[in-house]
């Protein structure tokens, strides 16, 4: 039978050749709470090959009241940052039989609300949420009532994120310790020599780059070296962010001894911008990031950053979301400071 006859095969015909009712044959192929007697199932499955039926996932679904799915939600797919994670995702998914169906919503909270409505009707077996959170709790009230649904109807639901869920210790999170991490290369910075910082801090109404840039302030104020407020500079959480705004503090005459970028990529960006005004990083200005993406073996002088397990954090993120007792998966994540090239010290 070709194909374009197979596309056309309804469980109606399955139905009719088979001798059952619709019903029976629903059961049969799509999954249900009510068994089908063997010799029925038999026939249906029989009638289904012989006719070359696609069984319809959505349909199994809807009757086993989950699909073979699991959704990922994150920030922005083309972000080295997520892609990690997203990697870590469909490697724990593959081990479990089941397909990720991912989007991407950036830092907008009523297109994640949006997103999360429309994968609801999907069933899936889970929903990750991997994009920063949002520090206005009105926002994260209305996603909450969309994810409340999901769970009530058997679905599962974690976060990826220190403070993701602030105040919920039911909550399924993969708490990756971005503030610990912020401190920690604060004083080792500091330790290089390092004195006149400025922090490029990302937007400020996203939990995760401020949980980093509060660190930071915190690290370097420990050691004697507290940094201005005038020096926090807050801008998009991205390339082009972290880009912009090391642009205009050159161009404002301001050379700090050390940016330090909430992400990478807004080191990236901001190296960028220093070479563009004639300048060396590293050598003229220290840069250091957060994350340790892949794409930085490519990146000149190696960057200085706090490295995270950006895979494994997505495997325990997929795993914490639909283990039976998720109590053993709750220990924080603390990214590790490696010291590189782009900080030479002074």
């Amino acid at each position: 039978m070709d194909d374009v006859t197979r596309a056309s095969v309804t469980l109606a015909d399955v139905a009719a050749h088979a001798g059952v009712s619709l019903a029976t044959a629903s059961r049969a192929l799509n999954g249900s709470a009510r068994t089908v007697k063997p010799d029925l199932h038999a026939r249906v499955a029989a009638s289904a090959q012989t006719l070359g039926y696609v069984v319809n996932a959505q349909a199994q679904a809807v009757a086993k009241g989950a699909s073979q799915t699991v959704a990922l939600v994150l920030g922005d797919i083309a972000d080295p940052y997520f892609a990690g994670i997203a990697a870590g995702v469909i490697a724990a998914a593959r081990r479990r039989h089941l397909t990720v169906t991912m989007a991407t919503t950036g830092s907008d909270a009523a297109d994640e609300r949006a997103t999360v409505a429309a994968l609801r009707a999907q069933r899936p077996r889970a929903i990750v949420l991997a994009g920063s959170r949002q520090i206005d709790r009105g926002e994260e009230n209305l996603l909450d009532r969309e994810l409340a649904d999901f769970q009530a109807r058997g679905g599962r639901v974690s976060f990826v994120g220190e403070g993701a869920r602030a105040g919920d210790p039911a909550a399924r999170v993969v708490d990756v310790r971005n503030r610990r991490g912020g401190r920690d290369v604060a004083v080792a910075l500091v330790d290089l020599g390092y004195r006149d910082f400025v922090v490029l801090a990302g937007s400020p109404l996203l939990l995760t780059p401020s949980e980093r840039t509060a660190g930071f302030l915190e690290g370097a104020a420990s050691v004697g070296r507290p940094v201005a407020p005038d020096a926090v500079l807050t801008g998009p959480f991205s390339r082009d962010g972290g880009h912009t705004m090391m642009a205009d503090l050159l161009a404002g005459g301001r050379r700090p001894d050390c940016v330090f970028a909430v992400t990478d990529v807004m080191a990236v960006g901001a190296m960028a911008a220093i070479r563009e005004y004639g300048l060396r990083p590293g050598a003229d200005i220290a840069v250091a990031g957060f994350d340790d993406i892949p794409m930085l073996q490519d990146v000149h002088p190696e960057l200085t950053t706090v490295r995270l397990p950006l895979a494994a954090i997505g495997e325990r993120a997929l795993e914490i979301a639909l283990a039976d007792d998720p109590s053993g998966l709750a220990e924080g994540i603390v990214g590790a400071v490696v010291l590189r090239e782009s900080t030479p010290g002074i």
